[in-house]
Order: structure tokens, then sequence, then C-alpha cells
């Protein structure tokens, strides 16, 4: 059986790292738990880990494990990412549990990224920004058929952007594809 911190930690880390194409580059803000440290390596990318978005730099993914996402947080995240090709990604509410939440997290970073895409998985709702890469369309199927995972896997990065009609109705305008 697998643990929740296995599943959040393979859908955090390997949703943005396959679909960003070199990423090199990457930051991880706020606590990370289980096995975190061991996943992020499957990548051959230099990882920073800060409690805050307190550092300099430029990077190319940038990991969110903090809740609150605002105007003033975003500022700083775009910051931080590389300005034509970032990939960023936080967590969010469920539709059904906090539609408002959601929507409002959707439209903060919606004003910073080209691409805006809620995915699921188990019971967490996460959200993926991106400036140039789609999370379906762009895949790096060299990265993402070789990682051996317990939980993700490239179907599995496809259809977690798959939600029931109502959701995909409720978020059309919203979510940018």
């Amino acid at each position: 059986m697998l643990d929740a911190n296995t599943i959040y930690n393979e859908m955090m880390i390997h949703i943005p790292l396959c679909t960003h194409k070199e990423a090199q580059k990457v930051l991880v803000v706020g606590e990370v738990q289980g096995n975190f440290k061991d996943e992020i390596a499957k990548h051959s990318a230099e990882v920073t880990y800060s409690a805050e978005l307190n550092v300099e730099g430029e990077f190319d993914v940038i990991i969110y494990n903090n809740d609150t996402i605002d105007d003033m947080v975003l500022s700083n995240i775009n910051r931080c990412l590389e300005q034509k090709e970032g990939v960023f990604v936080c967590v969010s509410e469920r539709f059904k549990k906090d539609s408002d939440k959601l929507v409002s997290d959707l439209k903060t970073i919606g004003a910073t990224f080209w691409i805006t895409m809620p995915y699921r998985f188990g019971h967490t709702m996460a959200i993926i920004g991106s400036k140039k890469f789609h999370p379906q369309a762009d895949i790096i199927l060299d990265r993402s058929d070789f990682l051996e995972c317990d939980y993700y896997n490239t179907e599995l990065q496809n259809a977690c952007f798959v939600h029931p009609q109502y959701v995909t109705k409720a978020l059309t305008g919203i979510a940018k594809r």
C-alpha cells in the first residue's frame, strides 16, 4: 500500500520535471516529507530548498509546498523563474471542497502563466503554471517512461488533467489549456 507522501512527492515532482524540456535548476519552497529528496534526485537538476521565497537566482521549475498563493507570492515566483520557459506547481483545493479557492488560485496564477491547469491525484488538487510547455502535449517521454516510481507514470500524467464534465465546464475560461 502506498502512503500519501509517496503519491504527493511523485506527482508534485515528476509532473513539472517531465514537462519542462531541460530543467537545470529547481527551487523547492516549503517543507518536504518522506522520500521527496530521493524522488527529485531521479532528475539531473540542481535543487535548492528554501522555507520561503527569499532566495536569489533564476530557476527553471519551482515546486511550491506552502498554502498561500497571492499576488505577492506570485510576484516573487515570477522573479525567481526563468522568464521564457519557467514551470511552477502548487497545491490548491479540490473543486468539490472549495471551488472558490481553486478558481481564485487559477486566476492568480493565470495572470503570469500562459498555461494554467489543475490536476488531481488522490485527494489532492494541484495547479501547474507554465510559460511555454504544456503538461500533456510536451511530456518528455525519454524521461517519464524510464522513471522507476511507485505511483507516477506517463499515462497518469495525461489522465490527472482530465476532470468530470461539471468541473471542466465550471473552469472553462479560467483554466488555460
